[in-house]
């Protein structure tokens, strides 16, 4: 297993194993079925909107091999970095890792044969903007699929942090909460209606859901994941003043219910969209 990239680098060398080491666990779920939908051809040319750490489109570069031109495109330097440092070690020549934003795309018009975003069009600046520019460098017939969780996804943590606020008379949070979760997680509805407008046939809509469980709320509050991508912009909500208390007060009322669960289960849900430049 290990031969080949013995005889190139130092195995116990901590950066070669971090490169190896690839797969994003909140990816996967996505990640897995967009490789499946993708359709795989030779001689074309491809772009992967938010391309992170480099799940999914290492492996996507790979199995369309070297006759295709892949290319990425990421806001988050520091990613794009790590993306080409594992591109090294992989020994992947066809894929071209760009540090940008997708509402300003620098390729041509029509270039495209197929582009995949794994999760991204949720983190745009201007989601409107950024697929009038996948639209634009789509040839007709392009494929484009796209993998987003839903506004439903954490239920059980928002349907809490929403009764603490009713509680505490937090009418101003209340209405900034559920502005976060549109910003960060569009209805499908919006998303499809978007889609059409913006050029594109829906083909297929894959719907599906994992979980996040946990022993209880106060393990998940301090798990990595969730406090790198939410924890702050949960508490940003509130005034700093009652951050602490009100988290306090939710992480209680969540450690109740992983009582009489037996655990603290977060519901995500998800869609994967196959979608045809008209």
């Amino acid at each position: 297993m290990h031969e080949w990239i013995k005889s190139k680098y130092n195995l116990n060398d901590p950066n070669v194993l971090s490169a190896i080491d690839d797969l994003p666990l909140w990816s996967a779920p996505f990640g897995l079925k967009l490789l499946d939908v993708v359709e795989l051809k030779q001689n074309i040319n491809v772009l992967d909107i938010g391309s992170g750490t480099g799940f999914p489109i290492i492996e996507l570069s790979q199995r369309l091999g070297n006759t295709c031109k892949v290319y990425g495109i990421d806001p988050w330097e520091a990613a794009v970095d790590r993306i080409k440092f594992k591109m090294k070690i992989w020994d992947i020549k066809n894929l071209k890792i760009i540090n940008g934003n997708v509402e300003s795309l620098p390729f041509e018009d029509k270039h495209f044969d197929l582009i995949i975003s794994n999760n991204g069009i949720n983190n745009v600046e201007d989601d409107k903007k950024a697929l009038e520019e996948i639209s634009r460098v789509s040839k007709s017939g392009a494929q484009f699929v796209v993998t987003m969780n839903l506004p439903e996804t954490m239920i059980e943590f928002y349907d809490i942090f929403r009764s603490v606020l009713k509680e505490n008379n937090k009418t101003m949070e209340l209405r900034k909460l559920e502005d976060h979760i549109f910003s960060k997680r569009k209805p499908l509805s919006y998303t499809t209606e978007l889609l059409v407008k913006s050029g594109f046939k829906i083909q297929g809509i894959h719907k599906d859901s994992f979980n996040l469980r946990f022993t209880d709320a106060s393990s998940m509050l301090n798990h990595f994941f969730i406090k790198l991508s939410f924890l702050e912009s949960w508490k940003i909500i509130l005034n700093a003043q009652d951050v602490k208390r009100i988290f306090k007060r939710i992480e209680n009322k969540l450690n109740m219910v992983s009582q009489q669960n037996g655990e603290l289960k977060l519901t995500i849900p998800w869609v994967c969209m196959d979608c045809r430049k008209l």
